[in-house]
């Protein structure tokens, strides 16, 4: 259930052929776009999924938004406004390849799924996703000077009654350097000679691929599949690897590539254009203990310095953190993916991170803490507590930038529903009688 609701909300519309075919009646007409009956169950649908109940007047509501969304991209045609073909087909492409990712590259779980080639749903959809770029580039052209000024915050909250004011628990604000332990020569050369080896065995020996990558390779996933990485587009590997794949032959296997994972090689299996599918062996030189803890040891005396402001701790982030991090783009400040700022509660932190900073003091940073990836791979961070608060109903003070940004979406909201009210004079709209007892869309798309 989880997977269907997840790949749903990934890519909707993308429903069936057969719910489209049977539920295609016309109930609005705006300007010169049109709305569907099968728009508006689609996104029941949705509702449906994400919600235990829906509001009796739930396809009102819809309704009254898709008329607003149909406005907005009749007003796009207008002004003509244009989207390019390729930034279409990347969007479908990406959308298409998160779906492929919940269910593990599988074409076909993908065909069963929707009754339809991959092919077949984009040229389907295309034409939906096109107008919703139109959409949503009209939309940022209509809100783009809109902006929020320090007193309009604060009448914004002075509005909020002082028993609606949402309670905010302890959250903390944390800044890391995320530190990779670094192999040493001779680990290195080993892993080296064996590569080496492996592809004399390829190349000279005559011995099979997928044979010996199934034994020998150290990317446990693909090497269940004899090395196969499935079909893949550009930019969905690291450059190195990628450069090095583009330039094969079908069959032809690669010189040794190193990369931050190792040492590969490659072997090309089929191309499509601009994808390919293609087959590896890695062979990862091994961390020791003592790598490990001459990493350890690293970072112990970069803690030191930054605690007596020898050193900035956003300047360390860029001399020795891990760049594939999103937070070394970040000075090392980490961004919570579910509200999108820099808040944390503290149940929402990891474990080990939790009883770091339990007791540090604001400012503070904590000793080296081992932490692994998803392919157990060792690594070590430092952490800092940038600020931390305490359980307290919402103050302007303590949460200005919260604050603000609510503002500014509530002004976004008047501005764009004004903006919508100003065109429906000049517009011509037509409402499906059996939505005659939606209230709210009489009264604000002025329908008889």
């Amino acid at each position: 259930m989880r997977l269907t609701i997840l790949v749903f909300a990934l890519i909707l519309p993308f429903l069936s052929t057969a719910q489209r075919e049977i539920i295609d009646d016309i109930v609005a007409t705006i300007g010169g776009e049109v709305i569907l009956l099968s728009e508006i169950e689609e996104q029941i649908s949705l509702a449906e999924a994400q919600q235990a109940s829906l509001p009796e007047n739930a396809r009102c509501q819809i309704l009254d938004n898709l008329l607003s969304q149909k406005l907005i991209l009749n007003q796009a045609k207008l002004d003509s406004i244009e989207v390019s073909s390729e930034e279409v087909e990347a969007q479908l492409d990406a959308r298409i390849e998160r779906i492929l990712a919940y269910m593990n590259g599988d074409e076909t779980q993908f065909e069963e799924y929707y009754g339809q080639s991959i092919s077949q749903v984009k040229d389907e959809f295309r034409e939906d996703l096109n107008a919703q770029i139109l959409a949503e580039r009209m939309q940022g052209m209509i809100l783009s000077e809109v902006k929020i000024t320090p007193a309009e915050v604060k009448n914004f909250f002075d509005q909020i009654p002082a028993d609606s004011l949402p309670y905010f628990n302890s959250e903390v604000e944390i800044a890391e350097i995320v530190y990779k332990p670094k192999v040493n020569k001779t680990e290195k050369g080993i892993a080296l000679d064996k590569i080496k080896d492996l592809r004399k065995k390829i190349v000279e020996d005559g011995e099979n691929f997928e044979e010996l990558a199934a034994v020998f390779s150290d990317d446990v996933g693909s090497a269940k599949q004899g090395g196969s990485l499935g079909w893949a587009k550009r930019n969905s590997y690291v450059p190195e690897f990628e450069a090095a794949a583009y330039k094969l032959e079908k069959g032809e296997v690669s010189q040794i590539v190193e990369t931050q994972y190792g040492y590969h090689i490659i072997q090309l299996i089929e191309r499509r254009g601009n994808t390919i599918n293609a087959r590896h062996i890695l062979v990862k030189p091994k961390i020791t203990q003592a790598d490990l803890d001459l990493s350890v040891s690293v970072l112990d005396s970069f803690r030191n310095l930054i605690l007596v402001d020898t050193l900035d701790f956003g300047k360390t982030v860029k001399q020795i953190s891990d760049e594939n991090q999103q937070s070394y783009n970040n000075n090392g400040n980490l961004v919570n993916q579910k509200s999108g700022n820099t808040f944390f509660e503290i149940g929402d932190l990891e474990p080990d991170i939790y009883f770091a900073i339990d007791s540090l003091a604001v400012g503070g940073v904590t000793r080296p803490i081992e932490v692994s990836d998803f392919a157990g791979e060792k690594s070590y961070k430092l952490i800092k507590l940038i600020s931390r608060s305490q359980p307290h109903k919402a103050d302007l003070k303590t949460d200005y930038s919260r604050i603000q940004k609510a503002a500014l979406e509530s002004k976004k909201g008047i501005f764009i529903s004004n903006w919508v009210g100003n065109k429906i004079g000049s517009t011509y709209i037509n409402v499906d009688p059996q939505y005659d007892n939606c209230d709210q869309l009489k009264d604000r798309w002025k329908l008889n």
